[in-house]
Formats: C-alpha cells, sequence, structure tokens
C-alpha cells in the first residue's frame, strides 16, 4: 500500500481557487491510478477525477468539468487538483487515493485513501 497525505485546502470565496496536493510515499507512486474523491456533509463520498500513471485523465465529474485540472509529477510522488470557479456546492472534505486498476473512477477500485483535506466555499 502507498501512504496518501493531502494539502491545500482551506477557506476560499465563491470564485476563486484552491489547489489541493497529495504527497505519496512508496516507490512504486508512478504505477497507480491516482483519484480525488469528497465528500459533504450527509452525503456519499463522490469521484471528482482521476489521472493515470501515464498522466492521461479519467473523466471528470460533469459537476467540476471544465472547472478542476487533475496533474501529477511522478518525479515528486505528488498529485494535485486544481479547482477553479469554485462553488458553495464545492464545499466537502477532499479525499486522495491510489489504484492498482488502470482507468477507473469506482471508489471500491481504490485501496489506499489520505485523511482528507476540508475545503469550504463562502457565497
Amino acid at each position: 500500500q502507498v501512504q496518501l497525505v493531502e494539502s491545500g485546502g482551506g477557506l476560499v470565496q465563491a470564485g476563486g481557487s484552491l489547489r489541493l496536493s497529495c504527497a505519496a510515499s512508496g516507490r512504486t507512486f508512478s504505477t497507480y491510478t491516482m483519484g480525488w474523491f469528497r465528500q459533504a456533509p450527509g452525503k456519499e463520498r463522490e469521484f471528482v477525477a482521476a489521472i493515470s500513471w501515464s498522466g492521461l485523465s479519467i473523466p471528470y465529474a460533469d459537476s467540476v468539468k471544465g472547472r478542476f485540472t487533475i496533474s501529477r509529477d511522478n518525479a515528486k510522488n505528488t498529485v494535485y487538483l486544481q479547482m477553479n470557479s469554485l462553488k458553495p456546492e464545492d464545499t466537502a472534505v477532499y479525499y486522495c487515493a491510489a489504484s492498482g486498476v488502470a482507468f477507473t473512477n469506482k471508489p471500491s477500485d481504490f485501496r489506499s485513501w489520505g485523511q482528507g483535506t476540508q475545503v469550504t466555499v463562502s457565497s
């Protein structure tokens, strides 16, 4: 398994931007599909974005398409989520996750999870 630590969350006004980072331990980071999920209070965890080991992005969730961008730097064992034009409905705890399955966005395929970072968007 890989250990994951998210950072970069915080409070931002609607229309603003945040960049989340997820640092991974382990020498096999470059072989994993990496994903971002989020969970709002009272709601189920939902897929946001994912990226293959080679840097190809899996289709984004419709709710973030055109506003969020996922990227990775295998040399730094880090995956990023750039979030622009944030909306109050983006408020959630954001989780980074790793999967040994290629091109997947199913939570059940992700075996390693970070502790999450809170993103709050005020109106």
